[in-house]
Formats: structure tokens, sequence, C-alpha cells
């Protein structure tokens, strides 16, 4: 049997620098993972914001022109061309709400280049943002800011924090259950 020498130049890892390299792989992969966190995070925060920002405007709309944005049909409109008068029944129906975000932008108060083809506004996650009069639950019609294409955990989180985290009662509800990993396809905020 031949024994195994060692030669004095020999190089290698000693158990101390791989525990070394171990824990800065471990560091960044949790720095990446936090970071990951804050962004969702930042973009739920942004959801409920957006929310906020448009019932303000809506209303604001309302206290000065005493018709909603999408629904009005006064020729003493805001200046520019209303290319989208509605019904002025109290309610903005599907074929007025294209018309919300024109109306809005045309009585500055909010920005943006909305047309036929792009009528409404992206919310953080890719999706559009609409305001309708809508009934998501048997017998909850009301105008609701309308979010599509959202993360079911987004809903959740927003659902929990802000109403009874049910998915289908109270002033927030989902178009389907909140399931981790699925994408909502239409989530309601009350307006």
């Amino acid at each position: 049997m031949k024994k195994l020498r060692l030669r004095n130049n020999q190089k290698g890892f000693t158990l101390v620098e791989i525990a070394i390299v171990m824990v800065i792989i471990g560091l960044l992969i949790g720095g990446i993972l936090k970071g990951q966190e804050m962004i969702n995070n930042a973009k739920v925060k942004r959801v409920v914001k957006q929310a906020d920002e448009m019932r303000a405007a809506v209303m604001t709309f309302y206290d000065k022109y005493g018709q909603y944005p999408g629904d009005e049909n006064s020729t003493l409109f805001p200046p520019g061309v209303d290319t989208a008068p509605g019904d002025n029944n109290g309610q903005i129906y599907a074929a007025e709400a294209p018309g919300v975000f024109t109306d809005l932008v045309l009585a500055n108060l909010v920005s943006g280049a909305y047309t036929a083809a792009a009528p409404y506004p992206s919310n953080a996650f890719g999706g559009t943002t609409r305001v309708q009069w809508v009934d998501p639950g048997p017998g909850t019609a009301r105008h609701y800011i309308w979010y599509t294409n959202l993360p079911a955990e987004a809903c959740l989180e927003i659902d929990v924090k802000y109403d009874d985290g049910v998915v289908n009662t109270g002033s927030i509800a989902g178009s389907a259950v909140y399931t981790a990993g699925n994408t909502i396809a239409n989530f309601y905020i009350a307006f």
C-alpha cells in the first residue's frame, strides 16, 4: 500500500474560507429577496394610492360640474372637445367608462393622453385602471375603481388591510379566490 503524501506547496480552500464564501452568497441572496419584497410592497401601496387619487379626481370633477366624468352630457363641460358625452344618469356605465379619463384630462384633474385604443391608465402591476358602475357580487352594484391583472397576493393584502379579507364581500372584492401565484383578472375597490 502506498501512502498519500501532501506536498507543502499544494493549495486548497480551508473550511473557514468556504464558510465565508457561503455567508457572502447567503447575504447576497437575502438582499435580493428583501429588495424584491420592498418593490412589491411599493407596488401594492401605489395601487391603493392610485385609487385615492382617482376618487379625488372624480369627486373634484363632480363638485365642479355636477356630473360624473364619462357620464356627463353638459354643453358647459370644460374647455376642449368632449368626445364621449354620457347620459347623465349618475352612473358611469361600461360604454361611458372610456370617457372618464378623457374628461378628467380636459378638466385638468389628471395628466395623460387617453385615446379610444388606450382609454385607461395602467396600474403598478401593468394592468389597467378604470372607474365604472359595476356589480362584482350579488347586490353590490356601485361605482368602483376597477383594476385588471393584479397578483392574488397583492389583492389579498389590500383586502385584509382595508376591508374584510373575503374575496366576494365588503367594499373591496376580487373576481376570483386569492390563491397565491394566480393573477386576479378583476379587482374592485368601492368608490
